[in-house]
């Protein structure tokens, strides 16, 4: 079956803005209303789709395009499952959950509000690429992103876009971070070539990349500890490396969803958080926290232990089962 697109519109809402302030907030409050229109549109245009096409099962992912696809199938009776990565289940997922069929989680189920009699914790599908990295693999992982084997890799990443307050701290405790070990920091492609010229040239200790398109599992593998954002999917990839790793959050996303993704990790001691308000004041808590995860090897090796234990290697098989299963 061909691609076929719905329009679809999202409710804007930010966790570090008050609600009445953003009632107020005049373009936003304009975004909102026009896009409930691109809801109802979304909607119909969904019901003649799936009229047409009549699908056995209707399958969503969450996010804000998923709302007219699951009300539709509501409407038309078709059996709804969804999958919600984040510990924080998002608006549309609420909203689908109270009549999907099945719902499958990434986080644990007493993370969320979900019926127990037909939510199952199965975790996050990820690439098989993402596997544990053992000495002599993480080494030649080193050798062959040219930075020196017998150094302390520490890699910062924000995700394909990057994350502004993750670079420029980087950037500004850089000379700090090459005491500890060589640095590769992705940076995303709107923020490199104002980074490039801030940062040294590359080589065998320091590597700045706008984006790795393949081979991120390498790279991530060959690090000794990673400093990244809290994404739901890039979590469970870590922990699939059983990578040491410290989450700096975005607060700012709505439902502050970061935030909880990342206390779900850190209440089992699977990783180390930083809170962005306080690095962004004193951008030596980087380098501490780096360090403090370096100078204690067999704390690290507990906290990746603990991680490794979130995975659910079969997730993509059992979201398949799920979805099957609904077939009438």
């Amino acid at each position: 079956m061909p691609v076929s697109t719905v329009v679809g519109g999202k409710f804007r809402r930010y966790n570090h803005v008050s609600m009445l302030r953003q009632l107020f907030w005049g373009s936003v409050l304009i975004l909102n209303i026009r896009d409930v229109f691109l809801v109802i549109a979304g909607f119909i245009q969904s019901v003649v789709k799936l009229t047409i096409w009549r699908p056995d099962v209707v399958f969503t992912k969450g996010g804000y395009v998923c709302l007219p696809v699951g009300v539709a199938a509501r409407l038309l009776n078709i059996p709804l499952v969804i999958h919600d990565s984040d510990a924080h289940p998002g608006l549309t997922n609420r909203v689908l959950g109270k009549w999907a069929t099945l719902i499958a989680t990434g986080a644990p189920l007493e993370y969320y509000s979900y019926p127990a009699n037909k939510s199952r914790y199965v975790g996050i599908p990820i690439a098989p690429e993402f596997q544990v990295f053992l000495a002599t693999k993480m080494r030649q992982a080193k050798v062959d992103w040219g930075v020196n084997p017998d150094r302390p890799l520490i890699v910062a990443t924000g995700g394909g876009l990057g994350a502004g307050r993750i670079n420029n701290t980087v950037v500004l405790v850089l000379k700090d971070l090459l005491k500890l070990g060589s640095v590769i920091l992705v940076s995303g492609t709107g923020q490199y070539d104002e980074l490039r010229s801030l940062t040294p040239p590359n080589d065998d200790n320091f590597q700045l990349h706008s984006f790795i398109a393949k081979d991120m599992a390498t790279l991530l593998g060959a690090a000794d500890v990673v400093l990244t954002r809290a994404g739901a999917t890039t979590i469970l990839e870590l922990a699939a490396l059983a990578k040491p790793t410290i989450l700096i959050p975005n607060g700012k996303l709505t439902g502050g969803h970061q935030l909880k993704n990342a206390a779900v990790y850190l209440k089992q001691n699977a990783v180390k958080m930083i809170d962005e308000n306080a690095m962004l004041d004193n951008p030596k808590i980087m380098v501490d926290a780096v360090r403090q995860v370096l100078d204690d090897p067999i704390g690290a090796s507990k906290m990746a232990r603990n991680f490794a234990s979130f995975v659910r290697p079969d997730a993509a098989k059992d979201v398949a089962e799920m979805i099957i299963s609904c077939v009438k």
